[in-house]
């Protein structure tokens, strides 16, 4: 399978990655690093798919940049909610052309995406350190829009009847905050998974001033990613949209299912969690209603349920447990509170300097944004996409190995290499000397 990145420009990108204050969000360099974070999602999902070295995701480990990837998930989120509304209501503002603020909408899903892919990994989440506090807190922000939907809350209107291309563009980013929010399901899942070995402000924000737990057995009752259509047919969502069930599939679950009970195993079951956890009245009432949910075919499909199925039929035979006096020193995320704090009150004034700056490129900007985005999501990338095991450059068997110079041609064995060397020379000393290159380029020009 032929590679999105090569090592060495995975490695380049991943060094330049910086964080953008939010008055700089759409400008040229926060532009490259779109495309520069888009590629790595796209190398990271071919990776992870395949079952591939995962060098993206060590680069983004090794060079530390965790941390940065969730401030830039954060600025976007916050322009999204405090400056793109007041740009949709400028009187003047009347774009060419959505795009350039289509991207920026966009790029919150391709962060979100690209974390999903790789926290699964324990090193990637402690990695995070600190921020990990604002990651958790932003996935119970959009899993509380999630559960808030579930409740039929009408959706926020703008003040005035926006253009319709404004319009197109808020239907759009409502959409995508559906997928966006499932990801953020995901990730939350992994950061359970590791919670032992994160700061200990992670469980208490997420058991304490969350309550996690609850708003997960919400999600549970109400399944926002399950749903009956006009003729009554049963559709789940899966990769970026709804497909209708067959009958004899109904019962199975699916890998946000999965999340969700995972999570809640974690948290109401690691001894951690479990001890610093208030089950009081209501929280237990709460928990309970998962009784009537842990059916012999769940459990079949999840056996470790079985562990949180006993728990709960102790929990329901028991009284609640009094108020814990424990002294809590709680840590508290800094990077959506700096952000709010530092751009108070200029919100409009964000919005109109980016609409002189970077919302009415030229058609020359336009054409040149057009085409970087071209070549990023070109054909041959999208089918790297596909997930499939690696060839052998020699005999087009199954390859685990690769050249360890050029590191894009695969080989099942030594004797396929040597066999193949004479062929693969030309080609092999072309993509080293252009990844050295490009290494040089992107260390001068970052």
């Amino acid at each position: 399978m032929a590679a999105v990145l090569l090592p060495v420009e995975s490695e380049g990108f991943t060094q330049n990655l910086q964080e953008f204050p939010l008055k700089d969000i759409g400008s040229v360099r926060w532009f490259r690093q779109h495309e520069y974070i888009e590629k790595l999602n796209m190398q990271a999902i071919i990776n992870a798919s395949a079952n591939q070295d995962e060098f993206v995701k060590e680069h983004i480990y090794t060079l530390g940049k965790v941390p940065t990837l969730i401030h830039e998930l954060i600025v976007v989120e916050v322009w999204k909610q405090k400056v793109f509304p007041v740009l949709c209501r400028l009187q003047d503002f009347t774009p060419k052309s959505t795009f350039p603020i289509y991207i920026v909408i966009h790029h919150e899903a391709t962060i979100i995406n690209l974390l999903e892919t790789i926290f699964y990994h324990k090193d990637v989440c402690e990695s995070a350190e600190e921020a990990v506090l604002d990651l958790a807190d932003y996935c119970h922000r959009k899993l509380t829009l999630m559960a808030a939907q579930c409740d039929g809350c009408e959706k926020q209107e703008l003040d005035r009847p926006s253009p319709a291309s404004l319009a197109e563009l808020q239907r759009q980013s409502q959409e995508l905050e559906f997928d966006i929010s499932l990801k953020a399901l995901s990730i939350l899942r992994y950061i359970t998974d590791h919670i032992d070995s994160l700061p200990l402000g992670v469980q208490t924000r997420l058991l304490n001033t969350h309550n996690v737990p609850c708003m997960l057995v919400h999600l549970v009752e109400h399944c926002p990613w399950s749903r009956y259509n006009s003729n009554g047919e049963l559709q789940k969502y899966a990769d970026g949209m709804w497909y209708t069930v067959p009958f004899e599939d109904r019962l199975k679950i699916t890998k946000l299912d999965g999340q969700v009970w995972i999570a809640l195993f974690n948290l109401v079951l690691k001894p951690g969690c479990q001890q610093n956890y208030d089950f009081n009245n209501f929280n237990k009432n709460q928990l309970l209603k998962l009784q009537g949910f842990l059916t012999e075919v769940l459990i079949d499909q999840l056996p470790n349920l079985v562990e949180l199925q006993r728990f709960l039929g102790h929990l329901a035979l028991t009284d609640p447990s009094p108020p814990k006096k424990n002294l809590i020193l709680e840590q508290v995320p800094d990077i959506w509170d700096r952000i709010i704090r530092e751009n108070s009150n200029k919100w409009k004034a964000i919005a109109k300097h980016q609409v002189k700056t970077v919302f009415n490129p030229s058609e020359q900007d336009l054409r040149e944004q057009a085409r970087r985005l071209a070549e990023t999501y070109n054909l041959d990338v999208m089918e790297n996409l596909i997930p499939e095991r690696p060839k052998c450059g020699f005999c087009g068997g199954e390859a685990a190995k690769r050249c360890s110079r050029c590191q894009v041609e695969w080989y099942c064995q030594r004797e396929c290499q040597v066999k193949h060397w004479l062929k693969h020379k030309k080609a092999c000393d072309l993509m080293a000397d252009t990844a050295k290159t490009l290494n040089e380029e992107l260390k001068i020009n970052p």
